[in-house]
């Protein structure tokens, strides 16, 4: 018996996986939808079918944004649809993820503009990096268009109504046919090849993709971009997208709008002229004005009226100005004797002071006097002893000092008296 080593279903799915999506990067498949639906999460999920079989197919909620188409579609409705084969490992089962979906009558058309749009952007032609800016303020301007164009005339008008200088030079060419490409080309050629053009603009009017296709046209495209003269595109209206428009320096949504673009620098310096001009005039005159007030202001009349004017002023202050009458007040006398004055009272009040302050002194001295005063201490029942020899016998030893039969003075408030000691 032979034993073998069986794969999981994962790891048979995950290589179809892995080959079917690496194989069918992008797929292109035109069939008849079935069974569209819409789920919650914004998703849509059909079938696209023909005769003999049917795929699943998915378009997800970013991509739905970019494909309004899909609102307006229903069973039945034939398409073709863009997107790479994907592998649901799930169930097992693959499935076409729409990235664009086209109607199947003009599909061919936008599979093409898609498919050279892939291949040039690849080839860095739309990468910003490499885009010239637009002179701010070009002289000379080559015009590509058709020569009776309502896009030409548009152009002209706006140009003619908001610039001041720029020289239109107009590159007459097929802007819609199967010799469209090749005269738009060969118009490009000429443009380039005009002294001291700084700007080139290709323009005309809006129209279907069928009608603009010239302007997807792989020569031209690239003859803008190995241009070295700035490009402006302004192919069709705002909606309208061609790949000239990618690769130009600048894309404006309309012919108007390139013209608008390509005089705004210039009408807004003559604003701003026109802004100088009226303030230099404003200014001027004010100057003016100041010039002529100055000129009446120092006119020699004026100035002898000024000086009689002030001639009188002063003789009028001087009459008002008696020196006689104010010489104590010129000298300084009344200030002398103010402070003459003044020194006297604060003298008097010092004096005043100073002898208060004496006779209080003398009061409270008086009144200690009075107070150690001996007569005065006997009035209140004292009295004191002196013996023969006057002096006051203050104490008891002094007293038993005297001998016996001594006479003494006894002294009162009132008077004395003599006794003798024992």
């Amino acid at each position: 018996m032979i034993k073998m080593d069986a794969a999981s279903v994962s790891d048979l799915i995950i290589s179809i996986k892995s080959l079917l999506e690496e194989e069918f990067q992008e797929v292109m498949v035109q069939g008849e939808v079935t069974n569209l639906s819409l789920s919650g999460a914004g998703h849509w999920y059909f079938n696209l079918s023909d005769e003999a079989s049917s795929v699943s197919c998915a378009l997800f909620k970013g991509d739905a944004l970019r494909n309004p188409l899909i609102r307006n579609l229903k069973d039945g409705d034939k398409i073709i649809l863009l997107g790479p084969v994907s592998v649901y490992q799930k169930r097992g089962t693959f499935q076409l993820l729409a990235k664009k979906i086209f109607p199947a009558g003009e599909g061919q058309l936008k599979l093409q503009y898609e498919r050279l749009k892939a291949k040039l952007s690849q080839e860095g032609l739309f990468d910003l990096e490499r885009k010239k800016k637009i002179p701010e303020f070009p002289k000379r301007i080559a015009v590509i268009t058709a020569e009776h164009g309502a896009a030409l005339q548009d152009f002209l008008n706006v140009i003619k109504r908001r610039s001041l200088w720029i020289d239109i030079l107009i590159v007459p060419a097929i802007v819609q046919g199967e010799s469209a490409p090749q005269s738009l080309v060969s118009a490009f050629k000429k443009a380039e090849a005009i002294k001291d053009v700084e700007v080139i603009v290709l323009t005309r009017g809006g129209g279907s993709l069928e009608d603009l296709w010239a302007f997807n046209d792989e020569v031209l495209v690239r003859a803008i971009y190995e241009s070295s003269v700035p490009v402006i595109s302004a192919v069709g209206h705002q909606v309208d997208f061609t790949l000239c428009d990618y690769v130009s320096d600048l894309r404006s949504e309309t012919p108007t709008a390139a013209a608008e673009i390509l005089s705004q620098p210039q009408t807004e310096l003559n604003s701003r002229l026109i802004y100088c001009q009226t303030h230099l005039k404003s200014n001027l005159f004010k100057t003016y004005q100041h010039i002529q007030l100055m000129i009446q202001k120092f006119h020699p009349r004026e100035l002898l009226n000024l000086m009689r004017e002030k001639i009188h002023q002063s003789e009028k202050r001087l009459s008002l100005f008696n020196l006689a009458d104010k010489g104590e007040e010129l000298v300084g006398l009344y200030e002398a004797r103010q402070r003459v004055d003044e020194g006297l009272l604060r003298l008097n009040h010092l004096e005043e002071m100073t002898f208060k302050g004496f006779s209080e002194k003398l009061n409270r001295l008086e009144q200690v006097l009075s107070a150690l005063n001996p007569s005065n201490v006997l009035t209140r029942g004292f009295s004191y002893v002196k013996s023969s020899s006057g002096k006051v016998v203050s104490s008891e030893k002094e007293f038993n000092m005297i001998s016996n039969g001594t006479n003494l003075e006894l002294f009162f408030y009132d008077g004395k008296g003599i006794v003798k000691k024992e």
